[in-house]
């Protein structure tokens, strides 16, 4: 083979000229802005820039008057983000959250006994006899259920003592009702009439409480999950826009979509995910594969995926989108 063929192999040349913007990240020489920064994340390429995305489509969201959908796991409760899902809800940018049984229990927990940092790395079944229950590197002790079983005792008798089947919905609201923490999102959502929907309301230590609760003391008691799908849907019809924020996988996150398809898809969407794309899971799909069961609406940049860990980028997302706008 000729050197200059080969030479066109490795260094084959373009004669197209590109138009869009020149890859280049924050300058730190001279004064700091921390909002130069955000928005350095465009140019910056990778992950940074579909942070970038999420915070102008979060921003559009605000700016088309959309009722905004909040899903999240129960890890972000365990979490630090705690405090940043109860600011969204304090400050009126959230008009619906969807979330999972194990927030709620969580987010009681925090409002007289506090998680702890812990490791990784850790003897777990050391932790086991101490009684010490392992969450990543953050640590729950055993004695904040056994304080958590006689809270929702109490509860739970107050809450059936008029109507023997209730929905999630008004277990979240009367539960948040009863708190007194502003930290608290179950206590902001009750506060700011911010509807909290869990349809899994069984799938934590709610649903273990429920069952012995039922089992010992009121066999009538039950959970109706319908009425809440029923107004999930009724409502999104109702909005004019519609914006979705998905932190996380799971039921949450489809509860917004598929709700939300009744509509004829959301109108802006944002996921935060390491959920992986080639398993075929919900949690794992990104929001393109939404457009194709009509549960996202397809127009140009309207939604978006940040692929990170969702407390490194989910404060950055708030602060961008939400907390610059706050007033």
């Amino acid at each position: 083979m000729a050197e200059d063929e080969s030479h066109e192999h490795v260094v084959p040349g373009s004669e197209e000229e590109l138009s869009t913007p020149d890859v280049s990240g924050y300058d730190f020489r001279g004064e700091f802005s921390f909002d130069d920064l955000l928005e350095s994340y465009a140019t910056t390429g990778f992950q940074a820039t579909q942070l970038a995305e999420a915070i102008d489509i979060a921003k559009r969201m605000q700016e088309d008057d959309a009722t905004i959908y909040l899903t999240l796991t129960s890890n972000i409760i365990s979490s630090g983000l705690r405090e940043v899902v109860a600011y969204l809800v304090r400050e009126g940018f959230v008009d619906v959250l969807i979330t999972t049984s194990g927030s709620l229990t969580e987010d009681v927990i925090k409002t007289a006994k506090p998680f702890k940092m812990g490791e990784w790395d850790a003897d777990e079944a050391a932790l086991r006899e101490r009684g010490i229950n392992r969450l990543g590197n953050l640590y729950v002790p055993s004695d904040r259920y056994v304080w958590l079983e006689q809270y929702l005792y109490d509860f739970f008798e107050d809450f059936f003592a008029e109507e023997k089947v209730r929905t999630p919905t008004a277990f979240a609201r009367e539960l948040g009702a009863t708190l007194d923490d502003e930290d608290s999102v179950l206590k902001q959502a009750a506060d700011n009439d911010v509807p909290v929907y869990c349809p899994a309301l069984t799938d934590a230590e709610v649903g273990n409480f429920l069952y012995y609760y039922r089992q010992g003391y009121d066999s009538e008691v039950g959970i109706e999950i319908l009425d809440d799908y029923d107004s999930l849907i009724e409502n999104g019809l109702l909005a004019d826009t519609t914006g979705l924020i998905a932190v996380g996988g799971g039921v949450p996150k489809h509860h917004a979509i598929m709700t939300n398809l009744f509509r004829g898809g959301a109108d802006y969407v944002v996921y935060i995910s390491t959920g992986m794309e080639g398993d075929g899971s919900l949690s794992g799909a990104p929001p393109n594969e939404a457009v194709s069961w009509g549960k996202i609406k397809e127009r140009e940049t309207n939604y978006t995926q940040i692929e990170a860990e969702a407390t490194l980028v989910f404060p950055l997302l708030v602060a961008g989108a939400f907390k610059q706008t706050d007033t």
